[in-house]
């Protein structure tokens, strides 16, 4: 146990030292956790989609999936700021600067218990109202609010996990994250089934066990880095925010929120087009949806690997290894999008069958995977740059072309392209074409910023042997 908490004062075997060394394994290293870790916390809201679907009927499925892009339009925007978290604890690491390290670690604690609280306030005053907006079908309105106010109660404890686990990944250690989540999602998984089956309360029961699934993890983050003897460790009586530390974990962050919830925004649109098909063009779009993330999730896992390593390489003024990281990064992501997305897709009738037992809603769900799920690899393209910008701590220029190419344009292509041809087919195809704009606009930045940093540090871009 002693070990399993990095109780040791020097670097421990959860650590990854990304300024040395070959890089490829440990790029591997890190990302596998960290891919593990996406699929079991998409897991949460999967056992939810799969238990409402099977043992509470298509309207109850429903109102759970036309929540999802509205949570995430509120929760992405204050999610961000984990971001600020990550890459600034992997620049002071890589530095070793010690006393900017803790100052950032505690005002991230501190902050995201804040932000959790406010989210719940924000949750439960918009879910009906927003909902209603967007054209939910009155017999799914009342359980999907119902099914929003309650996940919402959780979250503090998604915050706190999504901090902590953010410093955790700063120095390298997506291993432990895994362990607290697998423990998570298992009691998330038991609890469904209890709920649901036993007690029947239906969405109202998948909202439960989910929010007290993410308080377990919560709550295994939070201990960890307090037993912790390395220098990120937490002390419950130094918590407090650092004004200049939660500015620059905002100047990084922010922008990182923004452009999530710029993606939730044309989602939002997107579903509120998608409901004017019906629950059961709805009921198949959440389980079509939801398959795809667990493609996205694995490819992140190497957006995030690109980011940490990044961040760590410029604190340790090491730019020249960045090219390598981006280079290893995209080709990981590209392939393992690839073979995930062609191949959910010729799995779909058997995969969208664990959702539901409904011909109609397993054909809607196909029509989806074979567009956007088989093109998941070109997100990757997008991820792995934004992944290298943000670690080089430009994370507003992401912000500003994801807004532009991505929200922007979809918003465009419904008024135009999908107003001449209304077929989900038409909607969809506006997935692949705005990512693959992103990712150029992204790499011309790219090279503009680390040429721009390399000069004020004055170091040499150059491939070095170690």
């Amino acid at each position: 146990m002693r070990n399993f908490l990095g109780m040791r004062g020097h670097k421990g075997s959860f650590e990854i030292d990304m300024t040395h060394g070959p890089l490829l394994g440990k790029i591997v290293k890190f990302a596998i956790p960290l891919a593990i870790s996406g699929v079991l916390q998409l897991l949460f809201n999967a056992a939810d989609i799969v238990v409402v679907g099977r043992f509470a009927g298509s309207s109850a499925l429903a109102a759970v999936g036309a929540t999802g892009a509205l949570i995430n339009l509120i929760v992405t925007l204050f999610m961000g700021l984990s971001v600020g978290t990550n890459v600034l604890v992997a620049q002071y690491y890589g530095a070793g600067n010690q006393k900017d390290l803790r100052e950032t670690v505690h005002t991230s604690v501190l902050a995201s218990l804040i932000f959790g609280v406010i989210l719940i306030a924000v949750g439960i005053a918009l879910a009906r109202p927003v909902l209603s907006a967007m054209a939910t079908p009155p017999d799914v309105l009342d359980q999907a609010v119902l099914y929003m106010r309650i996940y919402f109660i959780g979250m503090p404890g998604l915050m706190l996990y999504n901090f902590g686990a953010a410093i955790l990944r700063a120095v390298g250690d997506t291993q432990r994250p895994l362990y607290f989540l697998l423990l998570a999602g298992v009691i998330n998984v038991l609890l469904n089934l209890f709920f649901v089956i036993v007690m029947g309360l239906g969405v109202a029961g998948v909202a439960i066990a989910t929010s007290v699934s993410q308080a377990v993890s919560a709550g295994l983050v939070l201990w960890c880095l307090v037993k912790s003897d390395s220098i990120y460790r937490v002390d419950l009586k130094d918590l407090h925010i650092k004004k200049d530390k939660l500015l620059k974990m905002a100047k990084i962050g922010l922008p990182a929120g923004i452009q999530g919830a710029s993606f939730s925004i044309s989602n939002v649109l997107i579903q509120s087009t998608i409901n004017s098909f019906g629950s059961i063009a709805m009921a198949g779009n959440t389980a079509a949806a939801n398959i795809e993330g667990f493609v996205s999730t694995a490819m992140d896992a190497f957006s995030q690997a690109a980011m940490s390593f990044t961040g760590q390489n410029l604190g340790a003024k090491k730019l020249n290894r960045v090219n390598r990281i981006l280079v290893l990064c995209l080709t990981l992501g590209v392939s393992i999008g690839l073979v995930l997305g062609v191949g959910a897709y010729f799995a779909g009738p058997a995969l969208l069958g664990i959702y539901s037992g409904d011909a109609e809603v397993i054909a809607f769900g196909l029509r989806r995977l074979a567009i956007v799920c088989a093109c998941q690899c070109v997100g990757a393209l997008m991820g792995n740059m934004v992944g290298v910008l943000r670690g080089l701590g430009a994370s507003f220029i992401p912000m500003a072309i994801t807004i532009t190419f991505v929200c922007g344009f979809r918003v465009v292509w419904l008024y135009t392209a999908f107003a001449a041809m209304p077929t989900l087919e038409m909607l969809y195809i506006s997935y692949p074409i705005t990512w693959a704009l992103a990712a150029g606009f992204d790499f011309i930045c790219y090279l503009v910023v680390k040429k721009r940093l390399a000069k004020e540090l004055g170091v040499s871009l150059k491939p070095q042997k170690e």
